[in-house]
Formats: structure tokens, C-alpha cells, sequence
């Protein structure tokens, strides 16, 4: 009987996406493929396949490697800062530690869901109007973004939390804060600082858009290359992009192996 309530489950999920499949395909948009053309696709390719050099580090402050340098740091500091106001979000938002007042873990859940419903980009266009256009914006952007993205998977690594530690100190006279920064910090701060990894890198790759609101990074001059259709500096911007993901992913990796 078990076996049979799976196969039908599984038969529904599988017809739901073959409609939800169909849909899509029969109700997009394709006119603008009436604008398609070959020769400026290979255009394109060419352009892309001849990585320009020269802006790769002139000392400007404008080049390739000052930019990218500058797109580590608006991910690094966002980050930072979503790593330090996530854990009292989580603490907040964890039902276990709220058990004689649950409307309180539901405000901080609450919290994390309006912080992390809207991207990085939308932040950075609001936050360029008011701090004006420049790196900070993007730090502010990715900070307030992701403190609801890791609020929400340090709260739930928090009410995951094996309960019979807290049982064993609280056994031996331990209070509620004794049991928070000897027993559940202890415990948690590996995970919480593999997660903060995690979205390091993924505040990265979205640091390098942010630019294109005004917001720093290597964003800003990618776009102007792509509307001037100047190819090769696409082409060396985007390899630069792919190699500093490339090495984040290795050299964290590497971290959060030594965490576990």
C-alpha cells in the first residue's frame, strides 16, 4: 500500500510539471527571435574568444584587478555584517528558546521572511537613492538581504539542535544564558561560520551586478562593455569574474571541510 501511495504521489508531481512545462512553452513570448542574427552572434563570439588584456591592471583603480578586489570587499563587509545581526535574528526567531512566549519566534521568522523577499538589487537601487551611488550601497544591499537569508538557516540549525545537551547542563544547575554561550554557541559556531562561507560566495557573484545600479564592484563596467558592444572587454571582465569564483569556491571549500 506504501509503495502504491508513492507511485501515485510521484505520478501527480510528474504530470504537474509536464503542465506547468507546457504552459511555459506555449505561453512565452518568441517574437524577438525575429531579430536573431548569425553574423552578429559570431561577432559576438569573436569579440569573446579575445580577452582584452590591457585592462586587465593598468593602475588606475579602474582596472580589472582593482575592481574585482573592490567586489570582494562590498561581499566580505556585507556579509560581515549580515553574520553579526543574523545571530540575535536567529536567537529571536528560534521557537525552542521561546517556549512560554512562541508569538515572539513567530515576529523574528516574520523578520527574516520581509528581509530576504526581496534581492540584492532592489536593496542597492533603494539604498543608492539614499546613501548615494558607491560601494557602500552595495555592502548595505547585501548585508540587509542576507541577514534574512542566514537568520533563517541559523534559526533553523538552532531548533534542530540536539536537546539532550541542553537537558545534561541544565541538569548540573546551568541557566538559560549558561546554556546559550557554553553549550549551543559552542555547538553551532562551526555550522554558523560554514553557512556565513557559503553566502560569502554567493554574495560575490551578486556583488558583481550590483554595479549596474550604481552600487560598486565590477558591475558598471561590464554593463557599459555590453552596450557598447565592446566584446573583448566582456570577454576578460567575465573570465576575471569566473577565476575569482573559482578560487573562493576552492579556498572555502577547503574551510568549511576544516569546520565539520
Amino acid at each position: 500500500m506504501m509503495l502504491k501511495e508513492i507511485k501515485k504521489t510521484t505520478w501527480a508531481w510528474f504530470c504537474l510539471f509536464v503542465v506547468l512545462f507546457l504552459l511555459a512553452l506555449f505561453t512565452l513570448d518568441y517574437s524577438s527571435l525575429s531579430t536573431f542574427s548569425l553574423a552578429l552572434g559570431k561577432e559576438v563570439v569573436r569579440g569573446l574568444s579575445q580577452p582584452n588584456w590591457a585592462f586587465l591592471y593598468d593602475g588606475s583603480g579602474e582596472d580589472l584587478v582593482s575592481l574585482l578586489l573592490l567586489t570582494l570587499a562590498i561581499a566580505c563587509l556585507g556579509t560581515m555584517i549580515a553574520t553579526v545581526f543574523a545571530i540575535p535574528i536567529a536567537w529571536i526567531s528560534a521557537s525552542n528558546l521561546w517556549h512560554s512566549a512562541p508569538w515572539v519566534a513567530k515576529i523574528g521568522k516574520m523578520i527574516c521572511n520581509v528581509l530576504r523577499a526581496f534581492p540584492e538589487l532592489v536593496y542597492a537601487i533603494i539604498f543608492v537613492k539614499i546613501v548615494g551611488p558607491g560601494p557602500f550601497a552595495g555592502v548595505m544591499a547585501i548585508g540587509i538581504h542576507q541577514i534574512g537569508m542566514l537568520g533563517k538557516l541559523f534559526t533553523e540549525e538552532m531548533e534542530a539542535m540536539n536537546d539532550h545537551l541542553i537537558e545534561e547542563s541544565q541538569a548540573v544547575g546551568a541557566n538559560f544564558w549558561q546554556t546559550m554561550f557554553f553549550v549551543r554557541v559552542p555547538y553551532l559556531a562551526p555550522i554558523y561560520s560554514s553557512f556565513a562561507l557559503n553566502h560569502f560566495e554567493i554574495a560575490v557573484r551578486s556583488a558583481a551586478t550590483l554595479g549596474l545600479v550604481g552600487a560598486g564592484g565590477i558591475g558598471a563596467p561590464l554593463i557599459f562593455a555590453i552596450q557598447t558592444r565592446t566584446w573583448s572587454k566582456v570577454s576578460i571582465i567575465l573570465l576575471g569574474v569566473v577565476v575569482t569564483v573559482f578560487i573562493l569556491d576552492q579556498l572555502t571549500g577547503i574551510i568549511r571541510k576544516k569546520l565539520r
